[in-house]
């Protein structure tokens, strides 16, 4: 469902993407448009004395992976202007490679501009392992429109 409107959405709704597989083809994209070459990240005997005993994804490969998936949670596309940052974004356990993740979404607040003429929602974005649980989660706030024909 696509909502045009900002009065549409009601603070406590959830939403879940559908699931998708982490690959050995993303670790490996990951470090290279990161320049991040960790041993943790790319080297497998180095990693297998870790405490998960195997690679891991890079940290913030997870807030992209949950920003991507979360991106249309809820379909506010036409009333989208722009995103304002992250607060209070946690790490709470490695990504995996072959971790099957979905992301979480609960729109936890929202509230008009001082001017009265936009809106800000603040979104709970939760990374969840099927296997594993909660792997990432934070706040995410986007400025937006309060309807689809306003500027």
């Amino acid at each position: 469902m696509q909502f045009h409107n900002y009065a549409d959405l009601e603070v406590g709704s959830i939403w879940r993407s559908a699931a998708r597989t982490l690959t050995e083809t993303e670790l490996t994209w990951s470090c290279m448009t990161s320049g991040d070459w960790h041993a943790i990240h790319a080297d497998a005997h180095a990693s297998a004395c870790t405490l998960v005993a195997q690679r891991m994804f890079h940290g913030t490969y997870g807030v992209h992976v949950a920003v991507g998936l979360a991106s249309r949670l809820p379909n506010i596309d036409g009333i989208v202007i722009a995103a304002l940052g992250f607060e209070d974004w946690k790490f709470l356990a490695p990504l995996l490679v072959n971790d099957t993740v979905a992301a979480e979404v609960e729109l936890v607040s929202k509230r008009l501009t001082r001017d009265g003429k936009r809106g800000v929602l603040e979104r709970r974005i939760r990374l969840v392992a099927e296997s594993r649980g909660t792997l990432q989660e934070g706040i995410f706030k986007t400025l937006v429109r309060l309807d689809a024909t306003t500027s």
